[in-house]
């Protein structure tokens, strides 16, 4: 999955080029405007004293190709609602189109019925998007992939795979298993296996509740070897910690693990300290500087280059797939 980038000869004029950020996570958004040499857009995003949001442009947009950086991370209600207001400023400003970069997307655990009575989250908030007056949508490592289909615009869906395994491969010269931490993630630890030349391990797992799981056993050889636990978020990271525990009770010589996103909620910082993990390796798509001091094992990686790349093809109708051949 290693991207590379091409010439930006032929694209349109950088000028027709504008980007804005709410506030979930504007480093983020500043480093992938200096990745692309182009000023962070003017805009007054905050709330009135009752909490409702309000947003103000302070540039000219008419005709202009717009991008929105937000994640819908916590506080995600929010921070949903900054996305959906400047998404609304935008169009009612007469932008020719706007593009919501969303690097996590929220919401989308709730991607099917598991129960009678119960919600589907990620499509309400792809209509609520469209809805505020986005064109198209680009995101990064969707918790499931056909939430793609929940919009009626174009998606773009990038993968933080490279960038995450060009560091691993840097770092294991021998040769290491991936793991799965449950039969959900195979198809994307098999890819890393593939990739790295590597092992595969499965944990079997059953949950019995929200934010609950229970490790059962594990497919595949990990005794004696150096494992990496490869996963698309950490939540409250007991699925991850119980996963280290079952590897080291196989006889795993080292346990690492990697997400694209680090929610991080509730007890999750302490029960990686606490853990038998190395290292965790995440990516900023969802801010997690000021978490670094609670935490010594967390380690980040950008993607800015990767998400500043997939916006200069996305503005010069160029191939985004074409990334990760």
């Amino acid at each position: 999955m290693a991207y590379s980038f091409s010439s930006s000869e032929g694209l349109p004029p950088m000028n027709k080029l504008k980007i804005f950020a709410g506030n979930s996570n504007l480093p983020l958004a500043r480093e992938i405007c200096g990745q692309l040499a182009v000023p962070l857009g003017s805009a007054k995003v905050r709330n009135f004293s009752d909490g409702e949001i309000m947003v103000e442009v302070g540039e000219n947009v008419r005709g202009r190709d717009v991008y929105v950086i937000q994640s819908t991370c916590a506080p995600t209600n929010n921070n949903l609602m900054e996305l959906l207001v400047m998404c609304d400023a935008l169009k009612r400003a007469s932008a020719e189109r706007i593009t919501a970069v969303i690097p996590y997307f929220g919401y989308a655990r709730q991607d099917r019925k598991v129960a009678p009575r119960t919600p589907i989250t990620s499509k309400l908030v792809a209509d609520l998007i469209t809805t505020a007056g986005a064109d198209r949508v680009l995101s990064m490592d969707l918790h499931a992939g056909q939430i793609q289909g929940f919009f009626n615009i174009p998606v773009d869906h990038l993968y933080a795979a490279p960038v995450i395994l060009e560091d691993i491969s840097s770092r294991f010269r021998g040769k290491v298993v991936v793991v799965s931490p449950d039969a959900g993630g195979t198809e994307r630890a098999r890819a890393f296996a593939k990739r790295l030349d590597a092992g595969l391990a499965i944990i079997d797992k059953r949950r019995s509740g929200p934010n609950v799981s229970e490790v059962m056993h594990i497919i595949g050889d990990v005794v004696g070897k150096p494992c990496v636990i490869v996963d698309d978020m950490i939540d409250t990271a007991g699925t991850l910690c119980q996963a280290a525990k079952a590897l080291q009770s196989e006889g795993a010589s080292e346990i690492y693990a990697c997400a694209t996103h680090a929610v991080l909620s509730g007890p999750a910082l302490e029960r990686i300290n606490e853990s038998c993990l190395q290292e965790v390796l995440v990516t900023n798509s969802i801010p997690t500087d000021g978490k670094l001091k609670d935490c010594s094992k967390l380690r980040i990686l950008s993607v800015a280059e990767l998400l500043a790349e997939a916006i200069r093809r996305i503005h010069g109708d160029e191939s985004v797939s074409s990334l990760f051949c």
